[in-house]
């Protein structure tokens, strides 16, 4: 698993010339405009530092990035796109 950044921070080394607000960034964190999702730790988020923004309709950027091996899935969602069947006890 990849390092959790705090908004501010992936908020400076994406933008790196004029980073939005943390107003901003806590928006796009709260309607779903970064992929992967940041997770609230106490009274900050934490985002994935290859995270992206994203608009929340455009799914067909998250396949691109992955089949472009910029992004990785978690193995539940690999199984579930792949249709790997569960070996059952």
């Amino acid at each position: 698993m990849s390092q959790l950044l705090t908004l501010e921070e992936w908020g400076t080394k994406t933008y790196k010339s004029k980073p939005p607000s943390i107003k901003t960034l806590r928006r796009w964190a709260r309607n779903g405009n970064i992929y992967p999702a940041p997770e609230k730790h106490g009274r900050e988020y934490r985002v994935q530092e290859n995270a992206i923004y994203i608009k929340p309709k455009s799914f067909q950027l998250a396949r691109d990035l992955h089949k472009a091996g910029a992004i990785t899935l978690p193995p539940l969602i690999e199984r579930i796109i792949h249709g790997e069947k569960t070996n059952k006890v």
